[in-house]
C-alpha cells in the first residue's frame, strides 16, 4: 500500500530503493556488538524490542554518547511503564513514581507485578540499572536528575485533566520536554556538542513539545478509543461540549477547526527548533535531533485541516519517511523541508478558520528563517529523465527487495 501511495512521486520511490540497497547506512551505520558486554547486548536488545524508530536512530549515535542514550531511553521507558499501567493502584503508583530514580542505585530493585506489553525493562531492570551504573558520572547525574523531576511531573498529572494551553505546554514538558533537556545535557556532557547546547533549556524544552504536540494531535481517535485524553480543554470546549464529540460527524467542521487552532499552537515551537538544530556540530547528533522534526513537520502538514484524523490514522508515506531520513542530514536541507511543508499547510487555511490569522502569522515567521537569504532551496535533486528511469528501475525492484527483507528479517528473528 505504501508503495502504491507514493506512485506519484517518483523520487519518494527512488529513495526507497536506495535506502534498501544500502542507503540507510548513511544515516544509521550498523552497530558493532562484539565488542559489548552481555548486559550492554541485552539492553539493546530491550531498545530494539521496545521502540524501533528511536532505536534506529540512538545506534547511529557517536561513542560512549550512544549508550549513555540507549540507558536513559530504557530507564524513561520503565518509568513510563509504571504510569501507563492502569493495573498499578494508585497508593503504590505515586510513590514509585517519585521514588523511581533512586532504584538506578539498588542492584536489586525490579518490579514483576506489570501488564504492559514493556514489562520486560521492569522485570530485568538490574540489567539496565547495571549499565546505568556503568555509565560515566556526568552520564548518570544528568540521567538521575531527569528521572527525578519526570516522576514527580507523572505522578501530578496522574489525577488531572490538562486545561489551559498552558497546563499543556507543561503536561508536555514532563513528559517529553524533560527528554529534550536531558539529551541536550548529554550531548554537552560528551563534548561532542557545545556547553550552550546543554545550558540553553528553553530551546531543549520546544524540541520535545514540538514532537509530542504532533503526536497528541495525530493520536486523537486512538486516545479516544482508549479512554485517553491529552487535548486542552481550553481549546476544545470553544468546539464542542465533550471532547468525544468532535469524533460525531455531525460535528466535524468544529472539530476541524479545534484541530487547525492546536496545530497552529504547535507551529509556534518551530522558530526554536531551528535554532537548536543550527547550534549542533556533530554530524551523528544532528541526523538524531533533525530526522524527529522533519517528520513532525510532515505529519502536522497531513493533519492540517485533515477530517481523517477523526476517522483513523494519518500517517507520511513509508518513501515520504524514508526521503525526509536521507535528506535531512545539514540545516540547509532542514530549513528547505520546514519551508516546503509549512507551505503545504499554508495552501490548505481557510478563510473561514477562526484561526487562520495566527496560522498565517507563525507561517510567516518560520518563513524568514527557513528561507535567511529570501531565496527557495530546491530539494530536487534528479532531472525529470533520470528520476523516470529511476522510479522504473525501483518500480521493478522493490518487491524483490522487500521479500528479500521480509525473508531476511524471518531468519533473524527465528535464531
Amino acid at each position: 500500500m505504501d508503495f502504491l501511495r507514493s506512485l506519484g512521486h517518483p523520487e519518494e520511490i527512488y529513495n526507497l530503493f536506495r535506502f534498501k540497497m544500502g542507503g540507510c547506512r548513511a544515516v544509521m551505520p550498523k552497530l558493532d556488538r562484539d565488542s559489548m558486554s552481555d548486559s550492554l547486548q541485552t539492553c539493546y536488545r530491550y531498545l530494539n524490542e521496545t521502540s524501533r524508530s528511536f532505536a534506529a536512530v540512538i545506534q547511529a549515535l557517536d561513542g560512549e554518547l550512544r549508550h549513555a542514550v540507549c540507558i536513559f531511553y530504557l530507564v524513561l521507558r520503565a518509568l513510563d511503564t509504571v504510569e501507563d499501567d492502569m493495573t498499578i493502584n494508585l497508593e503504590s503508583k505515586v510513590p514509585m513514581l517519585h521514588n523511581f530514580h533512586t532504584y538506578l542505585y539498588d542492584p536489586e530493585w525490579k518490579f514483576t507485578e506489570s501488564k504492559e506489553k514493556d514489562r520486560q525493562v521492569l522485570e530485568d531492570f538490574p540489567t539496565i540499572s547495571l549499565e546505568f551504573r556503568n555509565l560515566a558520572v556526568v552520564y548518570q547525574e544528568v540521567i538521575a536528575d531527569i528521572c527525578a523531576k519526570m516522576g514527580e511531573g507523572m505522578a501530578d498529572f496522574l489525577e488531572k485533566k490538562v486545561d489551559s494551553l498552558k497546563e499543556w505546554d507543561r503536561y508536555c514538558h514532563y513528559v517529553a520536554g524533560l527528554v529534550g533537556i536531558g539529551l541536550s545535557r548529554l550531548f554537552s556532557a560528551s563534548e561532542l556538542e557545545d556547553a550552550i547546547v546543554g545550558l540553553d533549556t528553553h530551546l531543549a524544552n520546544s524540541m520535545g513539545l514540538f514532537l509530542q504536540k504532533t503526536n497528541i494531535i495525530r493520536d486523537y481517535l486512538e486516545d479516544q478509543l482508549e479512554g485517553r485524553e491529552f487535548w486542552p480543554r481550553e481549546a476544545w470546549s470553544k468546539y464542542g461540549k465533550k471532547l468525544s464529540d468532535l469524533a460525531k460527524p455531525e460535528n466535524i467542521v468544529p472539530a476541524v477547526q479545534c484541530l487547525n487552532e492546536l496545530i497552529t499552537n504547535a507551529l509556534n515551537h518551530v522558530p526554536d527548533v531551528l535554532l537548536y538544530l543550527s547550534r549542533l556540530k556533530n554530524q551523528s547528533i544532528f541526523n538524531f535531533c533533525a530526522i524527529p522534526q522533519v517528520m513532525a513537520i510532515a505529519t502536522l502538514a497531513a493533519c492540517y485541516n485533515n477530517q481523517q484524523v477523526f476517522k483513523g490514522v494519518v500517517k507520511i508515506r513509508k518513501g515520504q519517511a524514508v526521503t525526509l531520513m536521507m535528506d535531512a542530514t545539514n540545516m540547509e536541507a532542514v530549513r528547505a523541508i520546514m519551508y516546503q511543508y509549512i507551505e503545504e499547510i499554508y495552501q490548505k487555511i481557510p478563510l473561514t478558520d477562526p484561526t487562520s490569522g495566527k496560522t498565517q502569522h507563525i507561517i510567516s515567521s518560520i518563513r524568514n528563517l527557513s528561507l535567511p537569504n529570501g531565496s527557495v532551496v530546491s530539494r530536487n535533486h534528479l532531472s525529470p529523465i533520470y528520476l523516470s528511469c529511476a522510479m522504473l528501475l525501483a518500480a521493478l525492484s522493490y518487491q524483490y527487495l522487500s521479500t528479500v527483507s521480509q525473508v531476511s528479517e524471518e531468519v533473524h528473528t527465528s535464531q
